[in-house]
């Protein structure tokens, strides 16, 4: 008897659309916040990721050129490099702290580039913004500092020590020997670990309990713009009931208006209501979540104009 094929009682997937519809499924992911609220992402397709790789390792080249180039400058123009047998202790001493500073300028663009751009609220790195992908949490709280710490510090044991390690092999006399080739075993573990696992999660991500997901340019839909521009339906929360939120809250508030799953609705109104003091009743969900949408926006673009910010629940007010 022959054994059932995957797709036994099932249309197999035979034109490009079913295709596509197939791949999107697969990369669909639903995590719940910790408010209770279900979240859904898509998740990043590997060649994204490698093109995104690939810019910022192209812009970090270009940068560190520029850098190297105006230390050069700044010393053969300044101290003069031509006959620096010459140069007095102190013009030596003024070289050293150039090539220092060179130094120092080198192991900044390498490691802070990404930590810098991926803590920035929009988690995403030039690259990965050029691909319409950024970092998210797989628990679908917010992003932390020390999830975008950890994944970046593993990127080194992932990539650039393997990679120092075959360019000493190459250089040492062209035969890669024992060491040559445990460093390259080594460096196709790590970069070929996200095509063994259905998350596609690099060892940084596994650790630093993140992923890499779309971020498609979104519009707000119709709905929640008029409600962005309407008369709050009558609903009026003063500043403490506003207060108990921030940027980040505001967001999933904005998340779950758009995708206007009348249970995500419900949820959210329920412990809105209990975070506030208010009673909450029936069948009026959307018109107080868009009420409050609306008013938790502007009390918060008006902070940022005078340059308060409020990240999210748990933090203080801050001045940008």
């Amino acid at each position: 008897m022959r054994a059932p094929t995957p797709w036994r009682g099932e249309r197999r997937p035979s034109g490009p659309d079913d295709l596509v519809r197939a791949d999107l499924a697969r990369r669909r992911r639903v995590v719940l916040t910790p408010e209770g609220i279900p979240l859904e992402f898509r998740l990043a397709q590997r060649g994204s990721r490698a093109g995104a790789l690939f810019i910022d390792f192209v812009l970090i080249g270009l940068v560190m050129i520029a850098t190297t180039a105006a230390l050069l400058y700044l010393g053969i123009g300044v101290f003069g490099l031509g006959g620096a047998e010459q140069r007095q202790d102190a013009v030596g001493r003024a070289l050293q702290f150039l090539f220092v500073l060179w130094i120092i300028a080198m192991f900044l663009l390498r490691n802070a580039w990404f930590l810098a751009f991926e803590l920035g609220p929009r988690g995403a790195t030039p690259g990965k913004r050029s691909q319409r992908i950024r970092i998210a949490a797989r628990d679908g709280g917010r992003l932390t500092a020390e999830m975008v710490i950890a994944r970046n510090l593993l990127r080194d044991v992932e990539l650039f020590l393997p990679v120092s390690f075959l360019l000493a092999a190459k250089a040492g006399g062209g035969d890669m020997g024992p060491a040559g080739i445990a460093a390259a075993a080594w460096f196709l573990i790590f970069a070929l670990f996200p095509l063994f696992n259905r998350d596609a999660l690099r060892a940084g991500d596994l650790i630093a309990g993140t992923w890499v997901v779309e971020a498609p340019r979104t519009r707000l839909a119709p709905a929640l713009s008029a409600a962005v521009a309407g008369p709050s339906a009558g609903y009026r929360f003063g500043e403490a009931e506003l207060s108990v939120y921030g940027e980040y809250e505001l967001q999933v508030l904005e998340r779950v208006l758009r995708d206007n799953r009348p249970e995500a609705l419900a949820a959210v109104y329920q412990r809105i209501c209990a975070k506030i003091g208010w009673q909450p009743g029936t069948g009026d969900e959307r018109a107080f979540l868009e009420a409050y949408y609306t008013q938790l926006r502007a009390r918060l673009e008006t902070g940022m104009r005078l340059g308060r910010r409020k990240a999210d629940k748990h933090a203080g007010t801050t001045r940008g």
